[in-house]
């Protein structure tokens, strides 16, 4: 949309290497006191976080957000479960997808949009070894294609 501003606070680069990514949700973020002013410094660590569903209501787990410096007794535990919002209709649908074979729940990014802290959920399946080798073959082919045209279309 026009005018929308989001700005990435951090993005999980290796989830897209370790996971096949079937669908991706935009969900709020639950955080307390100067996790927001943490968010803003960028000190967050979204690798190796996930998320599950408990009771009917979405978690995300081990997502590190570094204490805020001039916190003090406001700080919280940095990797203390988040709860994430979202319309109980699409929670009971990912409940269904993750019961299935190899679905997981993982973070893409968070970023901020419009003022909120908003998180890029994925419903992904994960990629065994040999997914991982295909994956880099074909970008290393690509990567060597690309290289040759534009050495091509240098030389003339």
């Amino acid at each position: 949309m026009p005018g929308e501003s989001i700005k990435i606070i951090a993005e999980n680069r290796k989830a897209r290497h370790e996971y096949f990514v079937e669908e991706a949700f935009e969900t709020g973020v639950v955080l307390k006191g100067t996790e927001v002013k943490s968010l803003r410094l960028g000190k967050i660590n979204l690798q190796d976080s996930y998320a599950a569903i408990e009771e009917g209501e979405l978690y995300l787990f081990q997502m590190h957000i570094s204490p805020y410096e001039q916190g003090n007794r406001y700080n919280v535990d940095a990797k203390r479960p988040r709860k994430l919002l979202m319309h109980k209709n699409e929670i009971r649908r990912l409940f269904g997808k993750v019961k299935q074979k190899g679905l997981t729940l993982v973070p893409l990014k968070i970023y901020f949009k419009h003022g909120k802290v908003k998180l890029e959920l994925a419903l992904a399946r994960g990629k065994k070894m040999y997914d991982k080798r295909d994956a880099e073959a074909e970008k290393d082919a690509k990567r060597n294609m690309e290289r040759a045209l534009r050495d091509r279309s240098r030389g003339e």
